[in-house]
């Protein structure tokens, strides 16, 4: 099945992934989550300031943030033509926020990067942590993806806690 990954990094901000890391493991979340229709997935990676905008437009939150997921469509959406593709959505990452977290919950900014990736992507797919029991499930999923994907170093245990309150992603 082919997927499309439009992958985007503004002027002057490096990616802690490569552009193929990038697109290999979206493409690996959609495969684990059994999709079977081919999906688009925009990926942008954007300074703090930038996302500072977004968070505030399109959330209401004056601040810049790790990562933001921007839902279009799912890939059951019963208003899709057999075989047509879905417009997944769009995932926003800030490097230099994500460099600042690594460093304070004692990760590689690399490990940081897939982790919200892979966090983006499952919002994009339904997932959520709002609730209690959401985010229970929402780590979980990513405990088992993350154990999946190559990192710098083992990640036992993924935690929401900078999560939880809804403020960010």
């Amino acid at each position: 099945m082919e997927h499309a990954f439009d992958i985007s990094f503004e002027d002057g901000i490096a990616s802690p992934l490569s552009e193929e890391e990038l697109c290999a493991d979206c493409a690996f979340v959609l495969e684990q989550e059994g999709v079977e229709r081919p999906c688009m997935v925009s990926v942008s990676v954007v300074c703090d300031e930038r996302i500072r905008e977004l968070n505030a437009s399109w959330r209401g939150i004056d601040r810049a943030t790790d990562v933001i997921s921007l839902e279009c469509e799912r890939p059951d959406d019963p208003d899709l033509a057999p075989g047509e593709p879905c417009e997944l959505g769009d995932i926003v990452l800030a490097p230099d926020y994500i460099s600042r977290q690594a460093a304070e919950v004692g990760t590689t900014v690399q490990d940081e990067c897939r982790l919200l990736l892979v966090h983006g992507m499952l919002h994009l797919l339904g997932y959520d942590h709002l609730e209690d029991d959401e985010a229970e499930v929402m780590e979980a999923r990513e405990d088992e993806l993350l154990a999946l994907i190559k990192t710098d170093r083992p990640i036992e245990r993924v935690t929401l806690t900078r999560h939880r309150g809804g403020e960010d992603a």
